[in-house]
């Protein structure tokens, strides 16, 4: 059975995945203040993977202009902490599945962000891999 949001039923692979990037691209924009203008999210077995791009605020652009990337990288490690409960949380409601594992990562040039989340595995996959 597809798991169910606010929405109603995610059909297919294609829209879940869709449904995670919207959800994760809104929480970032919630935290910083400008949400990437891209997110793609790719999903297989138990892995969640969410590529974000461009997401650096204007003040973030100017302050790696001046040499400052660790620092920006620090604040965005910061701000992916801070959400990291809510990220969880929306992604085991859309899936219907819980998160074992989250991890992050940010990258300057090109502006990249990843969102990592592994899920516990679900019955079927459990039992086709034998686990």
């Amino acid at each position: 059975m597809a798991p169910e949001t606010k929405a109603g039923p995610l059909q297919d692979g294609g829209s879940l995945a869709s449904a995670i990037s919207n959800s994760v691209r809104q929480l970032v924009a919630e935290y910083t203040g400008r949400g990437p203008t891209r997110a793609r999210t790719s999903i297989r077995d138990n892995i969640v993977v969410v590529l974000l791009e461009d997401t650096l605020t204007k003040g973030e652009r100017r302050l790696v202009a001046k040499g400052r990337d660790i620092r920006v990288l620090d604040y965005r490690a910061e701000f992916q902490e801070a959400m990291r409960e809510e990220a969880i949380a929306s992604v085991e409601e859309l899936t219907g599945r819980k998160v074992m594992a989250f991890m992050s990562a940010n990258h300057i040039d090109p502006d990249l962000a990843a969102e990592l989340f592994v899920l516990e595995p679900d019955g079927e996959a459990a039992s086709s891999d034998g686990r």
